[in-house]
């Protein structure tokens, strides 16, 4: 049997044949396109990309062990810098890879040992002091020059890019990974994340960017970013107030409040999940990214519990407890009578049963164990982001406001994205400003996927955002290479050309003078392909690009076309465009405006008619690409 069987026999025997089939889905479309064709000759860097908490660890260690019955005998698996997760990960490639050698950060005579009797498995954080020995570690040896390396980076986009690329300088990190690769003659380093877009928008010549990208699609029950944050308001997802994460701590009382709201929903939850043979249930207090505050909101669940403990058989604690069943039931119709819940919730306060934890840089690797079995709140913050897996997820209380927030930071936060909950008791708790974030987030991510699917290569993908939404640090990104096109602003070339102004004016025959046609964006692609500028202040590539993302995420979108004719304007004018039309265009918005003008050719134009464009893109949003 090889490696691969192997690994997915292991699923199947744990009951997991959807995910084995997804696992076999992955292999067989990247091994014999990729793997097989691998030259042993060059370092290929290469992405794949599943949604947060979709199931990435399984896709890794099947394409693990697939490239294992390809030849490829050395593998290293990085995490964050995070020993917990490491440690998770370690555990887990141990009771996974029977087939591997698996070897931890300290186990370098093992490693040595082995020889390659078996492919061997290095599980290792991303830091700097760790890093630097394994370095070592494979220049010392006399198997590792002649051999490939396949490394396989989780949550690629963390730690790993440059962070000095503005300073002309090297990140230690990034440095070493690289003095890693080049340890071997040849290598694949497989980038994995569910947040690409910093991988995304590396340059080619920092050798960083992907050369090839596979998206997974997740499996069957899996609860992510159209569950809770489609368009169409979602009753999973609870609005708490904008200021209220502040507001709480400074309150000695016990005002009604969204994280009081939000416990009584956990409790009532996992009294139904207990009662049903459960054997865990989470809730994750994401307050704030300052470690001091997560004792203190630990503190104040402690005072809401102790509360309710002394008030458990008050008729307004009953009535209480009852409005949030009935809440939740909404969802969950079969939840369990009421006083089988009441009658569990009451025997859990009064046995304190209920962890309440803090998951920080501060604690311990046992004090952060303890949520897998048990009645839990977990409450912290940065540690709670990439790659940790709480089982039976229930309910989430996110009350975190960055002052620059960031796509890919937040959408990492999403813990509430993954399989083993129960769809009809998830809750989540956030300010209405925050749910707006996380929906403008989906849409992007949903275009970055629908371009995966189509793309040839990285560069072939581009992403937007609202204004107030950076997609990733600006510490990774080459500011030299970086184009930004901002939405609500005019662009237009001063000194147009058009490659067929005949094949322009067939296309706008159609198209007489008024207040602007509703245009499928495809149309406005088509145009825009056949008009460029002599000075090259017409940035045709990047509008093109704008475009192919907006389009990738509705094929039916609409844009605005505004044509004119018979313009008497004179060569380098500037936007040309009328009063009439420039507020005219003003009040486009929302969509991605095209006008038009005709100009008859006499003033500088050497006596030609020629087609001069005016694209304004949606009010709010910016494009990103890098050249």
């Amino acid at each position: 049997m090889n490696h691969a069987e192997s690994y997915i026999n292991e699923l199947l025997q744990r009951n997991r044949a959807t995910l084995a089939d997804a696992v076999k889905n992955t292999i067989n479309d990247i091994v014999p396109q990729y793997i097989e064709n691998f030259s042993y000759r060059e370092h290929v860097v290469s992405l794949l990309m599943g949604n947060v908490q979709s199931g990435k660890t399984s896709h890794m260690f099947g394409l693990i062990a697939a490239a294992a019955d390809q030849g490829f005998n050395i593998f290293v698996l990085l995490t964050t810098d995070n020993t917990l997760l490491q440690e998770q990960t370690f555990k887990r490639a141990l009771a996974d890879l029977d087939t591997f050698c698996v070897c931890g950060e300290n186990d370098y005579i093992r490693f040595q040992a082995n020889a390659l009797r078996k492919p061997v498995l290095l599980v290792l954080k991303k830091n700097v002091h760790v890093l630097q020995q394994w370095k070592n570690n494979f220049s010392s040896t006399n198997f590792c020059a002649g051999n490939p390396l396949f490394i396989v980076d989780d949550e690629a986009d963390a730690a790993s890019p440059n962070t000095k690329v503005n300073q002309k300088d090297v990140s230690a990190i990034n440095r070493t990974l690289n003095a890693i690769k080049k340890t071997s003659s040849s290598s694949i380093y497989l980038q994995v994340t569910g947040t690409p877009q910093s991988l995304l928008l590396q340059t080619k010549i920092a050798g960083w960017k992907p050369q090839f990208i596979y998206y997974f699609e997740p499996g069957k029950g899996y609860l992510g970013g159209d569950f809770f944050f489609s368009d169409e308001k979602c009753p999973h997802v609870i609005p708490t107030d904008n200021d209220e994460g502040k507001e709480l701590l400074q309150d000695d009382e016990f005002p009604e409040n969204g994280l009081k709201q939000a416990l009584l929903m956990h409790l009532v939850s996992s009294a139904h999940l207990f009662l049903n043979g459960s054997q865990v249930s989470n809730f994750v207090v994401h307050p704030s990214v300052k470690v001091s505050e997560h004792q203190k909101f630990a503190n104040k669940i402690g005072e809401y519990l102790n509360e309710l403990n002394l008030s458990i058989d008050e008729d307004c604690t009953i009535e209480t407890l009852h409005q949030t069943y009935d809440n939740l039931k909404t969802t969950k119709p079969d939840i369990a009578p009421f006083d089988d819940i009441y009658s569990y919730i009451k025997e859990t306060l009064e046995k304190d049963q209920i962890n309440v934890l803090v998951i920080n840089s501060k604690a311990s690797y046992d004090e952060n164990a303890r949520y897998e079995t048990g009645l839990n709140i977990v409450v912290g913050g940065n540690s709670l982001g990439r790659g940790i897996t709480f089982p039976m997820l229930q309910t989430i209380y996110y009350c975190r406001v960055a002052k620059n927030p960031q796509a890919d930071t937040m959408w990492q936060h999403s813990r509430m994205f993954g399989y083993d909950r129960d769809p009809g008791l998830v809750r989540v708790f956030m300010p209405p400003l925050l749910i707006k974030r996380f929906s403008e987030i989906n849409k992007t991510n949903n275009s970055i996927i629908n371009q995966i699917n189509k793309a040839k290569n990285a560069d072939d993908i581009k992403m937007y955002y609202p204004k107030t939404l950076r997609p990733t640090r600006k510490n990774v990104i080459d500011n030299s290479h970086l184009n930004m096109l901002v939405g609500g602003v005019s662009y237009f070339p001063f000194y147009p050309t058009n490659d067929d102004i005949s094949q322009i004016d067939n296309i706008l025959s159609a198209f007489s003078e008024n207040d602007g046609y509703s245009v499928n964006l495809q149309l406005i692609y088509q145009i825009i392909q056949m008009i460029d500028s002599e000075k090259g202040d017409w940035n045709k590539k990047s509008y093109l690009s704008f475009l192919k993302s907006y389009i990738s995420e509705d094929p039916s979108r609409q844009g605005v076309l505004i044509v004119r004719r018979g313009r008497d304007i004179a060569k380098g004018t500037g936007t040309l465009l009328s009063p009439n039309d420039r507020a005219l265009v003003s009040r486009i918005t929302d969509k991605v405006s095209l006008t038009l003008y005709k100009v008859t050719g006499t003033k500088g134009w050497d006596g030609k008619e020629i087609w001069i464009p005016n694209i304004k893109f949606p009010d709010g949003l910016v494009f990103y690409d890098v050249n």
